[in-house]
């Protein structure tokens, strides 16, 4: 199951501006950037059938669910189709939201963690700064795309059940999901009060998969993505950031 949020999706340059060109502020400088993807894991009851598939690399039973975030800190796609033995790269690379990104005519990217295969529409940090243009990216980086982390903690806070265990069938799972996060998004749009956020530390995240950088059969779009971010480092260094 898979669903874009209530919220606009852009269709030119324009609309995409209007979107959320402030997002992530310091990149909303070149007028690209709309959001941070990422995945996270919500524990499940073991199925009887098929076990194996949920069980992820932390050895417990999970489905692995991906979504995108505004800067507004609601959701604007989930997919919450996939087991938690699933990698974020494969389940991103089948995503409805990789094609939006992929043939969107307004030249707007999201923001993944090094996890992710790096294309013109997905940018994501370099994995060894060795110039002070990177050394600028990546510090921004950083800071900009912590936001689907906060998004996360502030969900698993607000409906507690997502942290602990769903404790239903396996099919039910994903509609009970599905449904947190629009009341999350329902909660947002009605200011209701956030809990405290913690975000782990660089040693404690839950989904960093250096081991599964998406491999691109022809490189192309792989060093599409180098050029653009080559690109964006040299203007946020002009930021002094």
């Amino acid at each position: 199951m898979a669903e874009f949020m209530p919220a606009k999706v852009f269709k030119d340059r324009r609309e995409s501006r209007e979107v959320d060109y402030r997002a992530l502020y310091r990149f909303s400088k070149v007028k690209i950037t709309i959001g941070a993807v990422d995945c996270t894991h919500i524990p499940i009851l073991k199925p009887f059938m098929h076990a194996d598939k949920y069980v992820n690399r932390k050895n417990f039973a999970s489905i692995n669910v991906q979504a995108t975030c505004n800067s507004n800190e609601e959701f604007t796609s989930v997919d919450v189709s996939w087991p938690g033995s699933v990698h974020d790269s494969r389940i991103w690379k089948n995503s409805d939201i990789y094609n939006v990104m992929k043939w969107n005519r307004a030249s707007a990217v999201l923001l993944g963690d090094s996890g992710y295969g790096i294309a013109s529409w997905l940018m994501t940090p370099f994995r060894i700064a060795e110039t002070s243009e990177q050394t600028s990216y990546n510090r921004l980086f950083t800071r900009e795309r912590v936001i689907i982390e906060r998004c996360f903690v502030q969900l698993k806070q607000r409906f507690p059940i997502l942290h602990n265990k769903i404790r239903v069938d396996t099919e039910k799972v994903p509609c009970l999901v599905m449904r947190c996060f629009i009341l999350h998004n329902v909660a947002k749009h009605l200011n209701d009060k956030d809990f405290a956020v913690y975000i782990p530390g660089d040693g404690e995240q839950e989904e960093i998969h250096n081991q599964h950088t998406a491999d691109y059969a022809n490189g192309v779009i792989h060093q599409r993505g180098q050029f653009r971010r080559d690109a964006m480092s040299r203007t946020i260094h002009g930021f002094r950031v």
